[in-house]
């Protein structure tokens, strides 16, 4: 019979190695996750007659010329721009002009080849994402229309349609593209430090989405 000494050595052995089974095995979940993260946060919608073509700020000159070709094509008689508040606000209290980005975005958008008249800023202005999921949605009720088009950078695509179903599915359908020409790098995210700051603010983003956005930004 066994002694209680090489009972306890056995439990002993048999607990250390089920211990680094699950410590492998959370590894190589965790380098799958890693590695992958970047393509997650990529989707695509398949296209469709919309609306309006919603250009969310950032990403410039990019996503306006990307909701130009979108426009050329014929998947919308519209481009819709917001206005961000910052940092033209701190900036004019401080007594200095800002051309704002929505200002560019319409030099962008025309020389592209989209008539002003097939511009609209819509208001007030956005502070973030789901300001600007909030008032393109009530532009899409106000126009009675079911569609629009988002066109983003490739790493936020995900969570501008996380957003989108979350404070606007009931005003119609979002059909979310991201840019042709940008540089993100989905498969290879760490290798620079701006993708890696994309994946990290995205990912963030996405869980303070599903967690409700308690955090919200400074107004």
């Amino acid at each position: 019979m066994a002694t209680e000494n090489e009972i306890a050595t056995k439990k002993y052995r048999r607990a250390r190695w089920i211990t680094l089974s699950l410590a492998a095995i959370v590894g190589l979940l965790g380098v799958i996750v890693f590695l992958g993260v970047g393509r997650w946060l990529v989707v695509q919608d398949p296209l469709e007659k919309a609306q309006a073509i919603l250009v969310l700020s950032g990403g410039m000159p990019f996503r306006a010329e990307e909701a130009a070709r979108l426009y050329r094509e014929g998947y919308a008689p519209k481009v819709w721009l917001t206005h961000s508040a910052e940092p033209g606000a701190t900036l004019s209290a401080m007594g200095l002009s800002y051309i704002s980005e929505d200002a560019y975005n319409v030099r962008v958008l025309t020389h592209e080849g989209v008539p002003p008249s097939a511009i609209r800023l819509l208001h007030p202005d956005i502070l973030n994402t789901a300001d600007e999921i909030s008032i393109a949605s009530e532009a899409l009720a106000q126009e009675k229309g079911s569609a629009v088009i988002i066109v983003t950078s490739k790493v936020h695509t995900r969570r501008a349609r996380i957003l989108w179903h979350r404070l606007a599915a009931r005003q119609g359908t979002a059909i979310v593209r991201a840019t042709s020409d940008d540089p993100f790098e989905p498969g290879r995210w760490w290798r620079t430090t701006a993708d890696a700051l994309d994946v990290v603010r995205e990912v963030l983003g996405i869980l303070n989405a599903w967690a409700g956005m308690p955090l919200r930004p400074e107004r």
